[in-house]
């Protein structure tokens, strides 16, 4: 039932992207003095957000295909797996609630370049001499190779318990690692991630999906999201500010990785993800002069959220 209700969602929207070349005038009403506004396939459901540009206005197909160029060369290891309109309809799901609509144009477009930022950097098979260039390779998997372990942390046997035969490796655009995240993602997308993780590694829209709900969603109960970090919906405490973590990208790794990239100083793995950020930020148009200042866009000096258990320490 799943699988057919994502079938029948992604070919509705390639029918509106194929069929729509301008940007759908939204319905408006007004509620409590509020204006909210309904887009259609992209932005439905009566949400302040929807009022705004929504992502097809301002990114398309030709600039996905230049964020992610060398994804279907033949040394790639997901070839033909992720495609544009896959991106756009899972993030169809997220729009009404601020994803690359919570403000003007500009904040949108470097909200996208820093959510596929990240997941360029996760995904990527590029290295110093790769042709292209280190930073066009992102999108190149969609699982974990020749995985080590199966990642099954028997202390969540009663809440997430490890299905036997099944491995918990890295899969999807932002990698899930280990049982309990397969679990957690699973009951908050609907699927059935547990028993078949493998969903991740076969449908490019529910890979995305859960990466932009990892994204818009807390790690853990009174954190922020690395959305609301990043659009500025957070507000430092004391405690926050002690710790060196403001608002913007730095603390958005913060947010998703703790201390296996932040307060480790001037890291090569938080300088990759600052890399594909400043990057794609290019060739989206934005450019990168608009990231903002060096403690903004770094986490070298913050005080990691979260400290990783040995157990739950992800490749």
């Amino acid at each position: 039932m799943e699988s057919k209700w994502l079938l029948f969602s992604t070919m509705a929207i390639m029918l509106a992207l194929g069929n729509c070349q301008e940007s759908v005038k939204p319905l408006v009403k007004v509620v409590k003095g509020k204006k909210l506004c309904d887009k259609g396939w992209e932005c439905k459901g009566w949400s302040k957000y929807c009022c705004n540009h929504t992502i097809s206005d301002y990114f398309q197909t030709y600039q996905f295909e230049n964020l992610f160029a060398k994804r279907n060369t033949p040394v790639a290891h997901a070839v033909g797996f992720w495609d544009y309109h896959s991106f756009i309809t899972a993030a169809a799901q997220y729009q009404p609630h601020g994803f690359g609509t919570t403000g003007e144009k500009l904040l949108n477009m470097k909200e996208v370049a820093a959510f596929l930022g990240h997941v360029g950097s996760k995904t990527s098979c590029g290295y110093g001499v790769a042709t292209g260039g280190p930073l066009a390779w992102g999108l190149c998997y969609n699982k974990e190779m020749s995985p080590s372990k199966v990642y099954c942390d028997d202390y969540y046997k009663y809440t997430y318990p490890c299905t036997p035969g099944v491995s918990y490796h890295g899969r999807g655009a932002l990698p899930i690692y280990w049982n309990y995240n397969y679990g957690e993602t699973g009951e908050a997308l609907k699927v059935d991630l547990l028993n078949h993780p493998e969903y991740l590694e076969d449908n490019a829209t529910l890979a995305f999906q859960s990466a932009i709900w990892r994204w818009m969603t807390p790690v853990k109960k009174h954190q922020p999201s690395a959305h609301d970090v990043f659009v500025g919906n957070w507000k430092p405490t004391k405690n926050d500010t002690l710790a060196k973590r403001v608002p913007g990208f730095g603390t958005s790794m913060n947010v998703l990785y703790g201390d296996q990239v932040c307060g480790e100083g001037d890291s090569d793995s938080m300088n990759n993800i600052i890399s594909h950020y400043l990057y794609y930020l290019d060739l989206m148009g934005v450019g990168r002069e608009e990231a903002g200042p060096h403690d903004v866009l770094t986490c070298e000096e913050q005080e990691p959220f979260s400290v990783s258990p040995s157990s739950a320490t992800s490749s």
